[in-house]
């Protein structure tokens, strides 16, 4: 499994996000379970150590502004369908500053380093190829939305439990 470092979404966009899951699920697509929550996702390794939790509630953070976009499909042979968030400053800065904060830790893919990340919102794992048409019109007609990231948790995958390292700031 993986453990991560990923931004929460304010309510209004948990709400929208998980709408859109609901009309993949309704059109058959396999998406996220209820339980899960939406979030972006600015590191990922094999494991995090423990150790740097403190580290990464130190980051400076405050509540900021972000637009999720439009749809992207990532991977071939098992396509993953996500919202793209839009790139800002803000965004990237901090997802700079996590990864400097767990650069050394065991198993990090290549595509979550600055310059290679592609922030986003997962719609809909694991589909098969001939499924994606399908996934594409249940959510096609949305339009792109502007949210507020509004802190910053752990996941580890392994025991499936959650904690936040940064909660919002200077309210």
């Amino acid at each position: 499994m993986v453990q991560s470092v990923e931004l929460l979404l304010d309510e209004a966009a948990e709400s929208e996000i998980r709408r859109q899951w609901r009309l993949l699920a309704e059109a058959g697509i396999p998406s996220p379970s209820p339980d899960h929550r939406p979030h972006i996702t600015m590191a990922v390794a094999r494991q995090i150590w423990p150790r740097l939790d403190q580290a990464l509630a130190a980051q400076e953070f405050r509540p900021f502004p972000i637009r999720l976009g439009g749809l992207l499909i990532f991977g071939a042979r098992n396509p993953i369908l996500v919202r793209l968030v839009v790139p800002t400053d803000a965004l990237l800065a901090l997802q700079r500053r996590v990864f400097s904060v767990v650069d050394k830790c065991p198993g990090i893919p290549a595509n979550i380093r600055p310059d290679a990340w592609t922030p986003h919102v997962t719609l809909a794992r694991r589909l098969k190829p001939h499924q994606l048409g399908e996934a594409v019109h249940a959510v096609a007609a949305d339009r792109d939305f502007a949210t507020t990231v509004v802190g910053i948790r752990r996941w580890d995958g392994d025991q499936r439990r959650d904690w936040p390292v940064a909660r919002a700031s200077g309210r």
